[in-house]
Parts: C-alpha cells; sequence; structure tokens
C-alpha cells in the first residue's frame, strides 16, 4: 500500500501520530536553502513565505503582480528585518511567462531545495481563458504548475547533485477534490462550465499528479530519484480566494463576509499555511504523503497529520492519462513513462 493510500493513523518514528502538536517552532533551520512558492504575495502562500524566511531560507516570492510582490516583500521584512527574499514574477496563467522566469532561474546555476506549487483560482463565476486558451482554473491550478515543476526539475536536480538534503516539490490540494471527477472529454470545461466542478476537477488533478509525481522520481532514478513529491491542503480558510475574480459590489460583500466568517469559525490564512510548511520541511512529511488539518471534516484544527483521499485520487490508470494530457496541451515533457520503463 503506498503511503498515499495509507490511513489516517499513520505513526511517526517516535509511536505518536504524525503532525500532532507541530507547529511552526518545529520547522527546522532553513539556512542555505532557495524556495520558490507560487502565489506568495497573499494567504497561505505569504505565510509560508514568511515562516521559511524566518527560519533562514532564501525565498522567491512567486507573483504575477509586480507591485503586489513588492508589498508582500516589504511586509515581509517588516515583520522579519533582515529576512533574505525577493520577488518573482510568475503568471502560472501564461506559458510564456513560466518560460522565462525559468530561464532567468536556470542561467543562475544555483539549486532549488524547494517548490511549493500553492497559486490558484478558486471558481470564477464564467469560464475564463488563459493567455494559451487553457480554462483558466485547470490552466492556472494544474498546467501552470505541471509546467513550472517541469522546467525546474534541474534546478531541483542540482540540488540533490550538491548534497543538500531533501530538495521537495509540494503541490497544494483541497478537500474539494473529494466531489471532483476528470472529465476528460472535457477537461477545458468547454461544453459546460460549473464554477465548483471545475475547481474540484482541478484540485483532484492536483493531487493525482502530486501522487503520479512522486511514482515517477522514485522509477527514474538518480539525480531524479532524490526529489520528493508531497501535496498538502490547508482545509477551508480565509484565503483571496474566496475575494478574487469577475464579481459585483455586492457579490464582493458577500464573499468578503464569507472569509470573515471562514476566519472566525474555522483557519485564519496563518492556520491554513500549517499543513504547508509540514509538507515542506518536517522529518515526517514523506513521499507521496497527503497532509492536512485534522479538525472537524479536516477543515480546520491545529494539529497536521495524513489527510484523507478520495478513491479517484488513487486511480493511477487516470494519473497517467492526465499526465499525458498536461504533456500535450503544455507542449512539455516531465519524467516520462516510456523513458522510465526503458530505463527499469
Amino acid at each position: 500500500m503506498s503511503v498515499a493510500e495509507g490511513s489516517k493513523a499513520e505513526t511517526s518514528q517516535n509511536g505518536g501520530a504524525v503532525g500532532k502538536g507541530w507547529t511552526v517552532a518545529d520547522i527546522p533551520s532553513q539556512a542555505g536553502r532557495r524556495v520558490l512558492i507560487t502565489g506568495a504575495n497573499s494567504g497561505i502562500g505569504y505565510y509560508a513565505a514568511l515562516e521559511l524566511a524566518r527560519k533562514g531560507a532564501h525565498v522567491l516570492v512567486g507573483c504575477r503582480d509586480t507591485a503586489k510582490g513588492d508589498d508582500a516583500l516589504a511586509r515581509l521584512w517588516r515583520e522579519v528585518p533582515g529576512a533574505s527574499a525577493e520577488v518573482v514574477v510568475i503568471d502560472l496563467a501564461s506559458l510564456k511567462s513560466i518560460c522565462t522566469f525559468v530561464g532567468s532561474e536556470l542561467d543562475l546555476g544555483v539549486p532549488l531545495d524547494l517548490l511549493i506549487n500553492n497559486a490558484g483560482v478558486m471558481a470564477p463565476k464564467k469560464r475564463l481563458q488563459t493567455k494559451d486558451g487553457f480554462e483558466i482554473q485547470f490552466g492556472t491550478n494544474v498546467l501552470g504548475h505541471f509546467a513550472l515543476t517541469a522546467l525546474l526539475m534541474p534546478a531541483l536536480e542540482r540540488a540533490v547533485a550538491a548534497g543538500r538534503q531533501g530538495p521537495r516539490v509540494v503541490t497544494i490540494a483541497s478537500i474539494a477534490h473529494k466531489r471532483g471527477r476528470l472529465n476528460f472529454e472535457d477537461l477545458q470545461s468547454k461544453r459546460s462550465y460549473r464554477p465548483m466542478g471545475a475547481y474540484q476537477q482541478s484540485k483532484l488533478a492536483d493531487l493525482m499528479f502530486a501522487f503520479e509525481l512522486e511514482r515517477r522520481l522514485r522509477a527514474a532514478g538518480p539525480p531524479a530519484s532524490g526529489i520528493v513529491s508531497v501535496a498538502a491542503h490547508p482545509g477551508v480558510a480565509n484565503t483571496n480566494l474566496f475575494q478574487v475574480g469577475e464579481f459585483n459590489p455586492i457579490e464582493r460583500m458577500v464573499r468578503r463576509g464569507f472569509g470573515a466568517a471562514i476566519g472566525s469559525l474555522l483557519n485564519t490564512d496563518a492556520q491554513g499555511a500549517l499543513p504547508t510548511l509540514f509538507a515542506a520541511t518536517a522529518a515526517e512529511a514523506v513521499g507521496g504523503g497527503y497532509y492536512g488539518p485534522q479538525g472537524f471534516q479536516e477543515m480546520r484544527g491545529g494539529d497536521v497529520g495524513p489527510a484523507q483521499v478520495a478513491p479517484q485520487a488513487r486511480n493511477e490508470a487516470a494519473a497517467e492519462r492526465l499526465w499525458s494530457e498536461c504533456e500535450r496541451l503544455t507542449g512539455m515533457s516531465l519524467l516520462e513513462l516510456k523513458s522510465l520503463r526503458a530505463g527499469a
């Protein structure tokens, strides 16, 4: 049985439940590590950047808007004076933007120790498209991060070659994946668009991507096999996913009120970042693992632990097909299965 299919009774090496009592104080030193977080100018991404910078990492604050990134960086420096961080522009809704960023990053010739695929779009009421013509949720949440991961693989492999400990790719999924279904006949929701249905599909795809990436990394051999793929979800947190999009003033007010209710009854975005930080740094977080809050219905809770995985997320045949579709749509190859099998 794979880690992804394990029960929530998973235990740590000391015999306790994995993640129980884990807090940001338990994050080990990140000194010397280079970290990229997409969507790091706000919400969960910002708080993950803040805590990793506090622990000594050099953090690349990935965002699509330079001004918002600069504001986030100024805020981070106020909270952690002297933190090592910089803004990098990555629009996950544009393959050109992704390629431009990665080209600059690879030209530096430095290792990348941690990639957190965090940025996301949630349920715009009208079907919108990325710059490449993909439905915006599938295009941003899934294809954008697939392309980014594929192109950054040489930088992650550099970390392995340099003997740096445990490079990781952390992909942020959601409890919404449980109601998601992959519609391979209409992945782009051209025939029928349901805002939450498209979001649920994208989050299911993110989780399946994380699991399939781990399987392929293990099959690849060194240096790729020195990289670990982990997934996490924040529960239900008060992030700007609830507030951005094409909404009229009344809808924005309702969404802001909904977000405030979430903050008071469920998780703040700082609390929502805890599973991400656990997946990114904890020794107990293992390849193929999926972690989230342990409170009511996994929507909130101070403890972090193994999260529930819907049966459809465990479908390896569907995951292989999804991977092939991602390669076809982005025009990018990542740990091609045929090559891995040939080398086995």
